[in-house]
């Protein structure tokens, strides 16, 4: 009789801890997909945030064509010596575009965004324009020219490029001192 009082007290100790061991699970699970779903609402809202930032803001200028300085973090990628570093700003109802006249057709496409994100689907890519460039010397040559938004003056913002090799590179661009073409 004894052994079976002990072995009714064992296997309810045993029950009980099991019961408290699987709604602590539950709650610990409960509580993890809480916070899954948090972090979850917490990626998406940066995400919408970000695509907010993103977005052209209203320029700062008036409408109209202006010639302005297109700065890049990068040597091999810049405009074209022929245009000085410049392009033309073009604003159109508060949204300012540039284009820009490279250096050669070894940049295939431009992206706004990072490389990472010119990677996904459904991702617009700009295509590039046939530019004819003519140097001091009067020599002329066909490069690749794009039309790069621009969501604001003096900001450094991202641009990512791909060239004839296909690989992805990131890289930071801003547009500064805007000046009214006449």
């Amino acid at each position: 009789m004894l052994k079976k009082r002990l072995m009714a007290v064992i296997l309810s100790t045993v029950m009980t801890a099991t019961v408290f061991t699987g709604c602590a699970g539950k709650s610990e699970s409960s509580k993890s997909d809480t916070a899954s779903a948090k972090t979850e609402q917490q990626k998406a809202d940066a995400k919408e945030e970000k695509s907010e930032d993103q977005e052209q803001k209203k320029a700062p200028i008036e409408d109209g064509t202006y010639t302005a300085e297109f700065n890049t973090d990068s040597s091999m990628f810049h405009v074209n010596e022929a245009n000085e570093g410049k392009g033309t700003l073009t604003v159109e109802d508060g949204k300012m575009t540039i284009h820009v006249s490279l250096v050669s057709k070894h940049i295939v496409n431009l992206f706004p965004g990072t490389a990472k994100e010119a990677q996904k689907k459904g991702a617009e890519l700009l295509e590039p324009t046939t530019d004819e460039v003519t140097y001091s010397d009067g020599t002329t040559e066909e490069v690749y020219g794009f039309d790069v938004p621009v969501p604001a003056l003096d900001e450094e913002f991202d641009l990512a490029l791909i060239g004839t090799k296909g690989v992805w590179y990131d890289h930071k661009v801003s547009v500064t001192n805007p000046v009214k073409a006449e």
